[in-house]
């Protein structure tokens, strides 16, 4: 795996609304921990970070702006200076910030982390790919929900989160594990350091 030093991490929905008990049984315990892990290489290589917020407009969501939920999680709060696109919507790119962010830093590979892989995540990634950016999804540092399908049957969380990456890869995004990822940014970094 190469990352261009443009490489820009973005950190989707990673806020408090996401313990929730109402999204249910999920899969990936320790993907916060890759996530704070993928930050901190991130922040070391000085590399791009876009920080995508989800502000809801439905009354009874716990991501709507006047709730507890709506903080950051401790392991993505962003620090000064580093952006935050606010989105309404399962796709980070509806609405255009995320586009004018991303045109600003010069951005064309996006490396994608947070929630829910099957939900926001995934809608992300495939608007990326459609404009034309190379996407990558960090299979670890996201994870997925148990969903219900339409005859009732309950998928589990591990399954549905599978089944969302293979919908990905390929023709989306290329799928990376968080060290995969982690290596790759050390190079771009140690790249620049070089020149």
């Amino acid at each position: 795996m190469r990352l261009p030093i443009d490489a820009t991490l973005i950190l989707i929905d990673l806020q408090k609304a996401i313990d929730d008990p109402r999204w249910g049984p999920r899969n990936n315990p320790d993907a916060e921990a890759c996530v704070a892990a993928l930050l901190a290489a991130w922040r070391e290589a000085r590399m791009p970070i876009v920080h995508v917020r989800h502000d809801s407009t439905e009354p009874a969501s716990p991501y709507r702006p006047d709730s507890p939920g709506h903080a950051f999680k401790p392991e993505a709060t962003p620090l000064p200076g580093e952006p935050i696109v606010a989105k309404h919507t399962g796709s980070a790119f509806v609405g255009g910030a995320l586009e004018d962010a991303l045109d600003a830093i010069g951005a064309t590979h996006l490396v994608l982390c947070g929630v829910l892989t099957h939900n926001s995540l995934e809608s992300t990634a495939r608007h990326a790919g459609d404009l034309g950016y190379r996407a990558f999804v960090v299979e670890d540092a996201c994870w997925a929900a148990d969903k219900k399908d339409l005859s009732g049957h309950v998928w589990p969380a591990e399954a549905v989160h599978r089944l969302s990456l293979a919908n990905l890869a390929g023709e989306y995004a290329r799928i990376a594990s968080t060290a995969q990822t982690i290596e790759a940014a050390r190079l771009a970094a140690s790249r620049r350091r070089a020149r």
